[in-house]
């Protein structure tokens, strides 16, 4: 089971973050745009973690980690680079328009009320 501790985790911020999709125009209902929003930072920062293994700065405790992906970065870790970004901007996106709404409510209670 521990070689499975990095994907339960990245599973568990998806699971947690998805009933955010309901709020606005959602994220992943705008897949083009949400892949032009990760997937440049994700590829910079598989170069600079390539980088860091190469130069024995950090590695990944095979104990850990399924074995999927390149010989030198797990496939947990490339998803790391998708899922938190994607979980930050579903997060966003419904901070976003819950506070858009609450501000047109706030403003419309006091235009009635003048």
């Amino acid at each position: 089971m521990d070689r499975f501790q990095y994907l339960l985790v990245l599973g568990g911020c998806l699971l947690i973050t998805l009933p955010l999709e309901v709020f606005g125009k959602g994220v992943y209902r705008q897949a083009r745009r949400t892949a032009a929003a990760i997937l440049p930072v994700a590829a910079v920062f598989v170069v600079w973690d390539l980088i860091a293994i190469f130069a024995d700065v950090w590695g990944y405790n095979p104990d850990f980690v399924t074995g999927i992906g390149f010989p030198q970065v797990p496939f947990e870790e490339l998803m790391f680079f998708v899922v938190i970004p994607l979980c930050g901007l579903l997060t966003y996106n419904a901070v976003d328009t819950i506070l858009t709404y609450l501000k047109r409510r706030l403003r419309e209670r006091s235009a009635q009320s003048t």
